[in-house]
């Protein structure tokens, strides 16, 4: 891809979801709001660690969102066994990188955790993330049994009203949401919010009923991510959410942060529609358009202020 073509697709709106991200390349390149600080940031064309220090910078800095002696949970993508070639889960040096940076901020503890649908032993080891963890000096924490997890009320969610959450996001001070950006056959598109259900012990809550739905209801939790990373250095094309080869897999050397986690998505999105062989209109990822209705965040992201860099 052309870097000229970088995060320029825009997606399909559904009027009725009040969709409107046609206005992104233009946010990206207004020379008024590129100096504020900005809303959304997209890194293109560097290693994981890199971009990651570019996209914190242009926030405002790991401080903003970490705080000396807290208690931070990083939550990436863990949930498959499969190396970080095939980009079923969260880049590992991203998850190093982070770990590191929250730490050298004050963080008096970093733990990272997956609830994982492969046995959590492989996908923790498989997926570099365990070893890459503890490389940095964070602790990795399992998610495989029911007594890890809390049950708490979802006021406003429109299909989940309550659910169980790991103890180690009720006890932290602040938490940063990791996704891998990924094709997903149910539903549809996994990044942002579709990572949330990592967090909860009965997912199949979730399948049995809306999924959709019920996806943007956990994130209407009061306790919501701190900040939002998208990891696009690999992405996932078709086939996912595991893959069957490594023929699904484009890389795009992209990394995208927000604390809007339904801008984030709609962004994301953009740039799953530059890679995958079948495009996908918002309309179609149902969660990103009901997250707005649930006043998660915008979709409208011509109003953003959204810097780009190239490195």
């Amino acid at each position: 891809m052309k870097r000229r073509d970088f995060l320029k697709t825009s997606v399909v709106a559904g009027a009725a979801l009040s969709m409107n991200i046609e206005g992104l390349s233009a946010a990206l390149n207004n020379p008024e709001t590129a100096a504020a600080a900005p809303d959304l940031v997209a890194v293109m064309g560097g290693e994981p660690e890199v971009m990651l220090d570019r996209a914190l910078e242009a926030l405002g800095g790991i401080g903003k969102f970490v705080k000396k002696g807290q208690k931070i949970v990083i939550k990436p993508n863990i949930g498959w066994d499969r190396a970080p070639e095939r980009a079923a889960n969260t880049n590992p040096d991203l998850i190093k990188a982070l770990v590191k940076r929250c730490l050298n901020a004050g963080a008096s503890k970093v733990t990272v955790f997956d609830h994982t649908c492969d046995d959590w032993q492989k996908c923790y080891k498989t997926s570099g993330i365990e070893a890459a963890v503890k490389e940095a000096g964070g602790i990795m924490l399992p998610g495989n049994d029911e007594k890890y997890y809390k049950s708490v009320t979802i006021p406003g969610g429109i299909k989940l009203k309550e659910v169980k959450i790991h103890d180690a996001l009720l006890e932290a001070d602040a938490w940063i949401n990791v996704p891998i950006l990924k094709h997903h056959d149910g539903a549809k598109f996994s990044c942002a919010m579709k990572n949330l259900m990592g967090i909860v012990w009965d997912r199949q809550t979730f399948h049995r009923g809306d999924l959709q739905q019920s996806i943007a209801d956990l994130c209407v939790w009061q306790k919501k991510p701190v900040l939002n990373i998208i990891d696009a250095y690999r992405m996932m094309a078709k086939n996912g959410p595991q893959g069957r080869s490594i023929a699904d897999v484009q890389t795009p050397k992209q990394l995208l942060a927000s604390t809007d986690i339904v801008a984030l998505d709609a962004a994301g999105l953009a740039t799953f529609n530059q890679y995958a062989p079948v495009k996908l209109e918002v309309a179609t990822v149902g969660h990103i358009g009901h997250g707005e209705m649930l006043k998660l965040g915008s979709t409208n992201l011509s109003k953003l202020n959204i810097q780009r860099i190239k490195i």
